[in-house]
């Protein structure tokens, strides 16, 4: 491992130095294979989201030393291409939309992003065109007027940028200009996150109550990590956004969910975020405001809370306020044309941006809630997906020889009855002495929970 790369980005969450030294890898030749080194980036959001689980699990039951972790590039490699694993009954998840992919323009490419009915709706408003006029309309129009009108339509779609591209564009500029992971306190409420009574296995985020308001890929694995380490997490949908159930499948393990409109039915979403202590949102900056749900708003209501925020483009900038996803992302950023060929562009081998972002994010969110324990006070912690890009394009570097080779997924693989069917899955990456090697609870049915937690305290 880059133990370099891992160093910095520990350090960047507040870790004790000391610690790394309590992270043992195995690396394997083949394992997210790729130009960028998207192994080195998998392996370090792992690793330090393992490490932030270990420091808390010990700090709440009392431990002398931090567990030993341990991080497998097979592992890591699996679960980072967990939706691609998932069977249902036998029967494999389609993961992209039919326009869903690069589509070639009068001047370059364009990367379209339409898999919920919503985004293609307005796709295809924004061209004019029926789905099967696709690809003449674009074939006469430049990429930048592509994606300025798509995006006006609420729709989405990005320029295919070279890295240079890229480097000169403002946004660009903006997100490199932020940490990797932001950290800030939000008030001086007093520490209340309580010993563990029981420690076998070790559940460093057991007896906690996260309260989910994020979608997709990226905040669903930081909650689904949150909730193999023993967290009483709780995903709430707006009743009119339609989910995609594979999709919701792949990311549900450990959790509840059930649908709430945040208008009509505010005091039972009061009740919720009352006995919260984490509270994590993936919905386009600014659009949970309105619903006195930015960080500042939920502390002054809920004092001692984290709040975790996530975005695509980072919430500040002229793409601040856009919406976006992994594809669109390595995308507009450069990293197609790296991964890619001179007549086409590629894509990783793995939504990395989304998996590496998710784990940050429970990592960041692990960290704060041991910073708590010692000095409570609420925190809020900030993650974009164009900032993990920047890391991956310019931050982080290729490790030496492997220590193995990744032979396929089959070892970190398991299968499993669910209230969905027979499921096959990809086990967890976080691994550290003493904790869990699998969730609790498989997924069950999107949005049929009850609107409450789930048990008392």
């Amino acid at each position: 491992m880059t133990r370099s790369s891992m160093a910095g980005v520990w350090d960047g969450l507040g870790g004790d130095p000391a610690l790394l030294s309590r992270v043992s890898t195995v690396v394997r030749v083949g394992a997210l294979e790729a130009r960028l080194p998207v192994r080195e980036l998998a392996r370090t959001c792992v690793g330090v989201c393992a490490l932030a689980a270990a420091e808390l699990g010990a700090r709440r039951a009392g431990l002398a030393q931090v567990p030993g972790v341990r991080v497998d590039d097979g592992a890591v490699a699996t679960a980072f291409t967990s939706e691609r694993h998932l069977m249902v009954d036998g029967r494999a998840p389609v993961t992209f939309a039919p326009l869903s992919r690069f589509w070639r323009t009068a001047d370059g490419w364009v990367r379209m992003h339409a898999n919920y009915p919503h985004h293609r709706e307005r796709l295809l408003a924004a061209l004019e065109v029926p789905e099967d006029g696709v690809e003449a309309a674009l074939a006469e129009r430049s990429a930048l007027e592509v994606e300025e009108a798509v995006y006006a339509a609420g729709g989405l779609a990005v320029a295919v940028r070279t890295p240079d591209e890229w480097a000169r564009h403002p946004q660009r500029d903006a997100v490199a200009r932020r940490p990797l992971v932001a950290r800030a306190r939000l008030d001086a409420a007093p520490a209340r996150v309580p010993p563990l009574l029981d420690a076998d296995p070790l559940l460093p985020a057991a007896g906690l109550r996260v309260l989910d308001l994020s979608r997709v890929i990226a905040g669903p694995v930081a909650t689904r990590t949150l909730a193999l380490l023993g967290a009483d997490v709780l995903r709430v949908d707006p009743p009119r956004l339609p989910e995609l159930p594979d999709q919701h499948t792949d990311t549900g393990f450990g959790k509840r969910s059930t649908r709430l409109d945040l208008t009509a039915d505010r005091r039972a979403f009061e009740e919720l975020l009352g006995a919260a202590d984490v509270v994590v949102t993936g919905y386009r900056p600014g659009a949970l405001d309105r619903f006195g749900l930015s960080p500042e708003a939920l502390a002054e209501r809920r004092p001692g809370l984290v709040v975790a925020q996530l975005s695509a483009w980072g919430g500040y900038g002229p793409w601040g306020a856009r919406r976006g996803f992994d594809s669109l992302v390595q995308a507009a950023t450069g990293i197609a044309m790296v991964e890619g060929s001179p007549d086409r562009p590629g894509s990783l081998p793995a939504q990395a941006l989304d998996h590496g972002t998710g784990h940050l994010l429970a990592a960041a969110v692990l960290r704060a809630l041991t910073e708590q324990s010692y000095d409570g006070g609420g925190r809020v912690v900030r993650l974009a997906l164009a900032r993990t890009a920047e890391w991956l394009l310019n931050g982080i570097r290729a490790g030496g020889a492997g220590d193995a080779v990744y032979e396929g997924p089959g070892p970190w693989l398991a299968e499993r009855e669910s209230a969905l069917g027979q499921l096959r899955y990809a086990l967890p990456p976080v691994s550290f002495a003493g904790g869990p090697v699998d969730w609790t609870r498989p997924p069950g049915p999107w949005g049929t929970d009850p609107v409450r937690w789930a048990e008392p305290r």
